[in-house]
């Protein structure tokens, strides 16, 4: 039986990936936003943002909530919660405007609130890989993900980060990061503590 955690795996990627492929369809006529196609694919990275989250306790127990992974946990928590307010934001935004230079001007006032850009959109998102990158690179260590994971999650933060057109591309990657955790559950990892004395 699929088990809570193993869909927290498989979801977050998919609706990333969703979220990433609705954008590109969004702008095909050279402008994103607002409308239909904007709040579906901005719906599919909140939803998705929830199973992101579950899947980070779902690793940070399967690594004896240790250290490292607990710190990675709460990092990638303050991530989700930085994106989830910035994709609150263009939603609401995108309900409001009737144009995209509108719905640009209402978010701009949104960020020109003190603290708010920084909080929300210069450092808080790039906790959510952070975060995912030393909850991989624990379990890689502990041998419960492969030794690339942690490589391929530093590679979709990248990509999706420089080029956000490449966000499906990163959805992949995060699934074959991901894979013996969607495949199998945490049972990979129920091995930890003997894994943990020799890492």
């Amino acid at each position: 039986m699929t088990t809570t955690a193993q869909r927290s795996f498989l979801w977050g990627p998919l609706l990333f990936g969703a979220y990433g492929v609705i954008r590109l369809l969004d702008g095909l006529d050279g402008v994103k936003g607002p409308g239909l196609a904007w709040t579906t694919g901005h719906l599919c990275f909140l939803a998705g943002l929830v199973f992101f989250a579950q899947g980070f306790a779902a690793m940070r127990k399967a690594a004896g909530s240790d250290l490292w992974s607990s710190a990675g946990f709460w990092t990638g928590g303050a991530g989700v919660v930085a994106l989830a307010v910035q994709f609150s934001v263009d939603i609401t935004t995108g309900l409001m405007a009737d144009s995209h230079t509108e719905m640009a001007e209402l978010t701009g006032d949104f960020r020109s609130v003190p603290g708010v850009d920084f909080a929300f959109y210069l450092v808080g998102p790039l906790l959510f890989f952070v975060g995912q990158l030393l909850l991989t690179g624990r379990l890689a260590v502990l041998r419960a993900l492969a030794p690339w994971a942690p490589v391929l999650v530093l590679a979709t933060s990248w990509l999706t980060s420089a080029f956000k057109d490449l966000i499906p591309l990163g959805a992949v990657l995060l699934l074959l990061s991901y894979g013996p955790l969607w495949r199998t559950g945490a049972s990979r990892a129920s091995a930890v503590p003997s894994l943990r004395a020799r890492a």
